[in-house]
């Protein structure tokens, strides 16, 4: 049973109450600005879970779907204990007021049992000094794990940071916060990201592309808040821009005295304006917090930070956490460097409240709203301070252009991020910083022109006019062809795309008499061969015509077998030849070279022998009979009797030799006996021979 629930009124869509078929739709337990956060439950594991769904209006987005799913697979790679993982992403088909229907992304989520940093000061305000450190170095352990997977966050803030209650620090929104920073909006643009504008850099103010280096300046403003109850500057999106852009933060211990010198380092210098001059890594800022905490020495580049700050605010009369002395905005002196003032004198210090949080009326709280905050006299001196400042950048630039020098410094670059962009796109970029791009392409899964590595990587320093070596990917592993030999069309087609290959839509037809018309004879490139899945494969087919083959003077067994091999019909006509020897094809119907079609009738002449002509034996004689005076032998003519008597000359006996002992028929002839007898031999012939 699918029962739906109709969201909040800004929504304006009614939500399946079963979102894929798997995660049941429970209770709101957050809003914000893109989408809504709910309770879950998952009925295949039986587990509570958190649902994000994104807004409808947004949902019709293509670009920022685009995004959404991209970034929802890759927050749903990261492991770690300090980031709310991310199990299952989906769309969802729900129905807008009106009815139409819409496709809305949601991200299911690690439900954690806790509260936001928000809600954490919202309550105590300010954190303890060694809290506050450990709870920004576990979100620096987050980052670090997230920036080495190419996730950059862009949205730290305490609302997106989970405090369970066991003390553990998780780290949430990977997903829709970059899609966000991603629409190029800026903080100018009417509640497009309002309520962010306090925390972000200075580079994503201004809309420029940002790496890893923006989540530090981020997580810098959020330390600051921890340690002061309030961000590093207050007023509205717009004068906030300004503020991160051109004015210097106070040290913390401005707003907190007895905190320690290395906080008020840590944080300026993770404040810094630009990306080059601040931490170059979650790592590294995360070292310099435990470095802070158990008593060690903190980095230089904080050291030198701090410097900075102390001697600019110093030179023009404004106080810092680390200037000699320091006059508050309520007239009050304290000393810095060392303990806090602590007199009559000092009302701001003996008005602390709980936990040495000021209670004054002044307090802001710093929810995710627009709030101004009242001008202070102190601003005159900040403008003369940033004319110091002005002049003394000025006069720089002067003595490096025109003052001697003996060596041409060679300046240095941070390495930008370029994984995941296009191949142009990742030298332009390294052109931007005078870094030159050496491509490299390998085999690889992501989209082909994708870059998937760098050397050196991101936020590294090198010389301008390095050499970064870029990897590309080519695409995809080639992908071996398979034997689709003797398969219809439609079955190799299924085959191959199976296989992930394209197939050519047109075929290519041969005249193969081994193969049944239209089954496939091989394909192009062959079997075996190793192709791009992007590749077309061609499927060679039988046509269904065939040649037909020369059997003229061909023995007619021959002939038969190879008008069959070749799917013809053989029909055989004789004919008389004294020529050709029997049974040799004298003629065919089909001329030799002619294309035909399967099972064409060829019409074979073959020869045949003549009539036999009958031979009698030698021993066979025939007498004829002839006229006595036509005799000149006595001894050669015949008895006429015996010549004229049917049965003497058809009798087998007679042809056969006389036996020994017989006497030969008595010869007729002249001076024989008249009357034919056979007791008388004729005179001169004494006996037989």
């Amino acid at each position: 049973m699918n029962d739906t629930t109709p969201t909040p009124p800004d929504g304006e869509f009614v939500e399946p109450r079963v979102l894929g078929g798997r995660y049941e739709l429970g209770e709101l337990i957050g809003r914000g600005g893109m989408a809504e956060v709910h309770v879950g439950h998952d009925l295949r594991l039986g587990r509570s879970v958190a649902i994000k769904i994104l807004r409808s209006d947004l949902a019709r987005d293509t670009s920022f779907l685009a995004r959404f799913r991209r970034e929802a697979q890759a927050a749903a790679g990261l492991n770690h204990p300090s980031i709310v993982a991310v199990y299952d992403s989906g769309e969802q088909l729900a129905h807008e007021s009106g009815g139409a229907p819409v496709q809305v992304p949601y991200i299911v989520m690690e439900h954690v049992e806790g509260r936001t940093l928000r809600d954490l000061l919202n309550e105590e305000r300010v954190l303890d000094p060694d809290e506050a450190a450990r709870i920004t170095a576990a979100v620096l352990a987050g980052l670090d794990y997230a920036h080495e997977k190419g996730i950059v966050h862009r949205d730290i803030k305490p609302a997106n940071v989970m405090v369970t209650r066991g003390g553990a620090v998780k780290v949430m929104d990977f997903g829709i916060a970059r899609a966000l920073a991603d629409t190029a909006a800026t903080m100018t643009q009417t509640q497009a990201v309002l309520g962010t504008a306090r925390y972000l850099s200075p580079e994503q103010a201004q809309g420029q592309d940002v790496d890893a280096r923006s989540d530090l300046y981020s997580t810098g403003c959020l330390l600051y808040e921890l340690l002061c109850g309030r961000t590093p500057f207050q007023g509205d999106p717009v004068s906030l821009v300004y503020q991160h852009l051109g004015e210097q933060p106070k040290a913390p211990s401005a707003h907190q005295p007895g905190l320690p010198r290395a906080l008020d380092a840590i944080t300026l210098h993770a404040l810094e304006k630009t990306p080059e001059a601040r931490y170059q890594s979650a790592g590294a800022f995360r070292d310099d917090l435990v470095a802070a905490r158990t008593g060690g020495r903190i980095s230089d580049g904080a050291e030198r930070t701090l410097a900075r700050v102390v001697g600019a605010a110093a030179a023009g009369g404004v106080a810092g956490a680390a200037a000699a002395s320091a006059v508050r905005d309520d007239g009050a002196t304290e000393v810095v460097g060392g303990a806090p003032a602590y007199g009559p004198g000092n009302e701001a210090t003996m008005a602390m409240g709980r936990r040495g949080a000021p209670v004054d009326d002044g307090y802001e709280r710093t929810d995710e709203i627009p709030v101004r905050e009242e001008r202070h006299g102190g601003g005159y001196l900040m403008l003369g301070a940033l004319a110091l400042l002005a002049l003394a950048a000025i006069g720089f630039v002067v003595f490096q252009v025109l003052g001697p020098g003996d060596e041409e410094e060679v300046l240095q670059v941070a390495v930008p991020f370029v994984v995941g962009l296009t191949e142009d796109q990742a030298v332009d970029r390294l052109a931007e910083d005078g870094l030159e791009a050496d491509v490299e392409r390998v085999e690889d899964e992501e989209p082909e022109g994708e870059v998937i590595e760098q050397d050196p990587g991101p936020n590294q320093m090198v010389d301008e006019g390095s050499t970064v070596v870029v990897t590309v990917s080519s695409g995809p592993d080639a992908i071996e062809i398979p034997d689709v030999e003797g398969f219809a069309q439609d079955a190799a087609r299924t085959i191959l795309t199976n296989e992930g290959l394209t197939v050519a839509d047109d075929v290519e037809e041969v005249d193969d008499p081994e193969f049944e018309a239209g089954r496939v004879v091989r394909t192009d490139p062959p079997a075996g061969d190793e192709v791009s899945p992007d590749e077309p494969v061609t499927l060679v087919v039988a046509s269904g015509e065939v040649e037909v083959p020369n059997v003229v003077g061909r023995d007619l067994g021959d002939a038969v077998s190879d008008l069959r091999q070749n799917r013809l019909s053989p029909v055989t006509e004789y004919r008389d030849s004294t020529e050709s020897a029997p049974n040799t094809v004298l003629e065919q119907s089909a001329s030799p070279g002619d294309v035909v079609e399967y099972g064409t009738e060829v019409r074979l002449i073959v020869a045949r022998a003549t009539a036999p002509t009958v031979t009698l034996p030698p021993e066979t004689v025939t007498v004829t009979p002839t006229e006595p005076e036509e005799t000149t032998d006595p001894e050669e003519t015949t008895d006429p009797e015996e010549t004229t008597d049917p049965e003497e000359t058809t009798d087998p006996e007679e042809t056969e030799p006389p036996d020994e002992g017989l006497a030969p028929p008595r010869p007729t002839g002249p001076g024989s006996n008249s009357s034919g007898g056979r007791g008388s031999d004729p005179p001169g012939n004494p006996g037989s021979p």
